[in-house]
Order: C-alpha cells, then structure tokens, then sequence
C-alpha cells in the first residue's frame, strides 16, 4: 500500500491495512465441532430413551408400543467441545405398506441422508428381520456407530461378546458402544464416539436450547405417550394428538386445549374408560409432564373427535402435521 493510497484513505502511513487486521475466516475454534445425528433401528429398541436420556430432557415419547414415534424429533445437546443436534426417527416398518408407515419410512431414510453421524440402535441380544433389513440403508461416507441397548437385560454378561461378532460380520461399524438408556450406562462412551464424527464449526443454536420443535408440538407428544401407556394394548394406532388451543397468561401458566383425534366411534370409550377415569388419568400425568417441561402451571383440557380413516390418507397425515 503506497502512501497517496493511506491519504485518501484515512490510514496513516505505516499502518497496517484494516483488512488484514481483521481475524481470518478460519480463525473460529476450530477444535469444536457441530452436527446432526441420527438414531435409528427397528420398533422398540429403546431410540426414544436413549435420545432423551442423551440430552438429559423428555422430548422423544416412550411407549412399550411400537411404532410410538412419528416425527423426526430435533434435540439439542450443548457442550464445552460439541453440540450434537439429535435426530430421533421412528422405527423403520418392514411388514406393513399403509400411509402411516410409508411416511414413517420417508422420515427414516430422508434423515439418513440429511445427517453426519448415524448411530444404529439395536437391542441386546435380540436381532430380528427387522434389524437387518435396515443395513442397506445405512449410509457410506459417514460415521456409523452400533449402538447395543439394554444391555443391562441380559441374563449372561458373556452373551454380549458373540452377539456383537454377528452384528460386526454383517456391516463394518466405525464404533460398538454397549450401552443402557434406561440406566443411563456408557451414555458418555457413546457422545465421544459420536463427536470424532462430527464436522468441526461453531455451535447451530444457543447453549440453552434443548429442542428446535415448538412447545406445542411436545405437548401434544407427551399427551400421545399417556394415551399408548395406558390403553395402548386396546387402542390402534389411528390415534394423534392435535393442539388447537395454546394460550399464555400475563400472570404465569398455559391454558392447553388438546384434541384426540381417532378413527372410529368405538375408540372412544376406550379412551374415556369407566367414568371418564382413563381421560382423566391422561391428562393429569400430561399436564404434569407439560408443566416441568415449561417450568410453570398448565391447565389442560383434552376432548375427542372422529376422523374416519385419517391414518391411510396421506393428505389426512398432511393436515394432522404429518411431515
């Protein structure tokens, strides 16, 4: 830089050029990493445990029902060196070709391709059709992590050594990490192997963020767990929650209006229970989990509609929120 140059532009001579003063591009921490992650696997293998014991909340629903899960659910873990961005899916369908699980495996595989690391959760000692069918869409490229759940169900600790042979035979993992959601075990082992795999940026969202989802949207998710907990054995699976009224008070608390929509008449009793007594048992541990959820007192009022068949139409799913 010549000194008419430093005249015109108010820089002194011999001082540096603004420009160069500036940090470079790459001069971010670079240490410090940030990226999606996906937890995949068959039905009932514990994914929505693991997600929510891994970010330390309750976002995913849990329900020995299989095919709980729906959504693609984003939660967010924060910290000193990574923020792991979770991505928990439903459980991939192998039997049934409806519009619910068509959907269902859309969003399985759709995450697949859209995330950094994938972790493959399998129970343990239990490997089924269901499991293998899932290999072929794992994808190359990535960091793939096996991911051994309930390990603490195992009778014979000796049992878990050959069942990761046949697992490791049949797809080459980068990582094996036997773990219990459950009981939170090796949940630590599990995010170091998780964080080699993620690409090297600044954090995606604010240190306090747990989840992209709007609270609404897990409201109506922790009501749905209370429904499939208590009367998931007599109630099919064309049954979602719609939030239709979401109000905030000036001084403090929600008033939650939930729909509970269903596809059949008959459905109906069987939620309300004698006496009303299953509705109202729903929506007292609901509103108690919405309420830690947001720190503050909820009032929740839950009804039910009909809607014939909603569950194998897709445009249905669309309406209902569906992705």
């Amino acid at each position: 830089m010549n000194s008419e140059h430093n005249k015109d532009s108010g820089v002194p001579d011999g001082a540096a050029d603004p420009a160069q003063a500036l940090p470079a591009e790459d001069s971010v921490d670079t240490d410090y990493r940030c990226g999606f992650v996906a937890l995949v696997g068959r039905p009932n293998v514990g994914k929505s445990t693991l997600s929510n014991a891994l970010i330390g909340a309750k976002l995913s629903i849990v329900s020995r029902k299989a095919q709980t899960t729906r959504h693609r659910i984003q939660g967010v873990l924060t910290r000193d060196d990574a923020q792991f961005v979770f991505v928990d899916t439903p459980g991939f369908q192998t039997r049934h070709g409806g519009a619910m699980n068509r959907m269902m495996n859309r969003v399985v595989t759709q995450a697949l391709a859209d995330v950094d690391v994938v972790v493959h959760v399998v129970e343990a000692g239990k490997w089924s059709e269901g499991d293998a069918k899932l290999l072929p869409l794992l994808p190359k490229g990535k960091r793939v992590i096996l991911a051994v759940n309930k390990v603490d169900l195992l009778k014979q600790r000796n049992e878990l050594f050959p069942f990761v042979a046949k697992l490791t035979a049949q797809y080459p993992y980068d990582a094996v990490v036997p773990v219990s959601a459950a009981k939170d075990k090796q949940l630590d082992v599990l995010l170091t192997e998780i964080a080699a795999g993620l690409p090297q940026g600044e954090a995606m969202f604010e240190p306090d963020t747990l989840t992209d989802r709007p609270m609404r949207f897990i409201a109506a998710e922790l009501i749905r767990e209370k429904i499939f907990r208590l009367v998931g054995d007599e109630l099919p699976y064309g049954c979602t929650v719609v939030i239709e009224q979401w109000e905030e008070n000036e001084n403090g608390g929600v008033r939650i209006a939930a729909c509970v929509v269903v596809e059949r008449e008959s459905h109906r009793p069987i939620l309300l229970g004698a006496g009303g007594q299953h509705m109202k048992r729903i929506a007292t541990e609901a509103r108690q989990d919405i309420s830690k959820l947001l720190e503050q007192p909820v009032f929740l009022e839950i009804y039910i509609k009909v809607r014939k068949g909603w569950s194998e139409r897709e445009s249905a799913l669309r309406d209902l929120g569906y992705e």
